[in-house]
């Protein structure tokens, strides 16, 4: 019989970190961070909670109250609510308007971050997808949409087009980026992908194997990159359809590698 691998081992001293998510099934930070603590022998655990966005200012305010508990790891839909959760926000929340972590400080306080941006656009040019110059199209206003939104252009997008069906929020959003980089963006009624470099759903559409796509693949130009930030399952329709009709594609388990290196510096793991 095959020995299972060893995972983390739990005791009455392990910090707690949880991942908050509706659905969490697909989340991969646990896999991702786990097998890390293990090798760098903290003993600290991640696990995902499930929390319906009905319950999150109750779960949340829970967990804070948890004293093994030292983080939260945020993923949808709970990214822009989570954000005034926290007693102190980051710089990149500050201007992207969601969280995706949340750090128990010394006195207490809970500190929000973002790093679904950075994480991103360090996944993209590790994979060898330069965003400086390129012409990007994101469809999804979202926590995580906002937060590549705005490293997109932080990383020198030479026109960043957005598209999202909350016209409320897609106008918001585009609004606080404009304030930091003016000129640069601008929002679209329907996904438009004539002359793009890059295109990238920042959407659910695609965790289910039912989903339409988030995004028209007939008027992608040749040479675009595809990128999705789903991450369960690998293979999104999206990406199966774009490989399919000769793009590149950059799967979304880029983005939560790119951030692995900012979540360790963010709750001192070492």
């Amino acid at each position: 019989m095959t020995t299972p691998p060893a995972g983390p081992t739990v005791r009455g001293t392990t910090r707690l970190y949880a991942v908050l998510g509706d659905p969490v099934a697909q989340v991969q930070a646990p896999t991702l961070m786990n097998p890390v603590l293990t090798e760098l022998g903290i003993d600290a655990v991640v696990v995902p909670v499930h929390v319906r966005p009905r319950d999150l200012e109750s779960v949340v305010r829970g967990l804070q109250r948890v004293a093994n508990l030292d983080g939260m790891f945020v993923t949808v839909p709970h990214k822009a609510a989570v954000a005034s959760l926290a007693d102190r926000c980051g710089p990149a929340v500050s201007v992207v308007g969601s969280a995706n972590v949340l750090r128990r400080e010394a006195d207490g306080a809970w500190l929000a971050e973002n790093f679904d941006g950075s994480g991103f656009v360090a996944g993209l040019t590790g994979a060898g997808h330069t965003p400086e110059g390129a012409r990007a199209v994101l469809v999804g206003a979202g926590g995580a949409g906002s937060a590549i939104a705005a490293a997109l252009l932080a990383a020198g997008v030479d026109r960043l087009t957005l598209h999202d069906t909350d016209t409320a929020r897609l106008t918001a959003l585009a609004a606080r980026l404009d304030a930091h980089w003016p000129g640069r963006v601008r929002t679209q009624a329907a996904p438009r992908l004539d002359g793009a470099d890059l295109a990238v759903n920042a959407t659910p559409l695609g965790l289910r194997a039912d989903d339409p796509l988030p995004f028209p693949l007939d008027g992608l130009p040749p040479g675009c990159v595809v990128a999705d930030i789903i991450m369960k399952p690998r293979e999104t329709r999206l990406l199966r359809e774009a490989a399919a009709r000769g793009h590149r594609i950059h799967h979304g388990i880029h983005m939560l590698e790119g951030q692995l290196s900012s979540y360790r510096a963010f709750f001192d793991l070492r």
